[in-house]
């Protein structure tokens, strides 16, 4: 699913800015490389709005197949090595909760219009399944070390 982008460097937006955005005509985005930051994307409002739209009927749509439909969390679970290959190596339980705490993240994030936490989510499952992948990863993680080290102590202040 990933087109060619169109890109600059974000210096020439600012010194060419009137040909830097005309190329918002030939792309949808137009990636901006940063020196000194993390790299931009522009876009217009519009196509923002309608990739929103787009999410969110997508979301919708899953949100309320995966309630209603009799065998849903079934066909879900079918398709899920599919969409997310890696899934292949977490252990049936988890497969399942993943599929769950998905499909009620996808619908949560929508509510408030902000997919990161969608986007933690599956970072946060696909480490789980790299640790399931590798056996001595695994055992290594969940041995009884035999040791309780007590509470660990809070966040410190960073201000």
């Amino acid at each position: 699913m990933s087109a060619e982008r169109a890109a600059v460097n974000f210096s020439e937006l600012v010194n060419k800015n009137k040909q830097t955005l005309a190329r918002l005509q030939e792309s949808p985005r137009l990636l901006l490389h940063r020196r000194d930051g993390e790299d931009l994307v522009l876009t217009t409002a519009a196509r923002a709005e309608q990739d929103q739209t787009v999410v969110s009927a997508a979301t919708r749509i899953l949100a309320a197949m995966a309630r209603r439909e009799p065998g849903s969390m079934e066909l879900l679970l079918g398709i899920l090595p599919d969409a997310f290959p890696w899934v292949r190596f977490l252990p049936e339980p988890d497969l399942h909760a993943f599929a769950v705490e998905l499909v009620d993240t996808m619908r949560a994030a929508d509510s408030v219009g902000n997919s990161a936490s969608v986007a933690r989510l599956l970072i946060a499952w696909q480490h789980t399944a790299e640790v399931h992948s590798d056996a001595d990863l695994l055992a290594a993680l969940t041995r009884d070390h035999g040791e309780n080290y007590g509470p660990a102590p809070g966040p410190r202040d960073v201000t």
